[in-house]
């Protein structure tokens, strides 16, 4: 399972971004299936010379394996990037503002400048093409 994150709005205070399930290799929007909207910390040019700054910075783009483990924050099953480079613990999850996220991605519908709203549901729409996808089928994000 392909998912592919296009961050299309990189503001000071947050980032947003469109989620999509995508027919290896093709790109959201040429053949992919859009999931919902997504919310990040603030984006940074790693590529020229931005530093990480613990809690408020976005991940840097890039192909990252997903696997679904029991959050002992959140006490529940959820998606965790493996192997960001300079992060840890990085999640898919519930939440609406930035204050609500240290670098991981929220998920919902960007009805609202800064936010995305119905998270929940749109947390367990995910979850569940994550549960019915055929047994031992990785799943990666692109982030770009």
């Amino acid at each position: 399972m392909e998912l592919i994150l296009k961050r299309i709005a990189k503001k000071k205070g947050y980032t947003i971004g469109k989620l999509g399930l995508s027919p290896d290799p093709s790109p959201v929007g040429e053949g992919g299936e859009y999931l919902c909207d997504t919310l990040e910390p603030t984006w940074r040019d790693y590529a020229h010379g931005a530093y990480k700054m613990k809690g408020c910075s976005a991940i840097p783009e890039g192909r990252y394996a997903v696997v679904v483990t029991w959050s002992p924050k959140f006490k529940r099953w959820l998606p965790l990037l493996l192997h960001v480079p300079k992060f840890e613990g990085i999640r898919i999850h519930a939440g609406n503002t930035a204050k609500d996220t240290q670098g991981c991605i929220l998920v919902g519908e960007n009805r609202e400048v800064g936010k995305v709203l119905d998270s929940r549901r749109a947390l367990e729409r995910l979850m569940k093409l994550l549960r019915e996808r055929p047994e031992g089928e990785a799943v990666h994000i692109t982030i770009e």
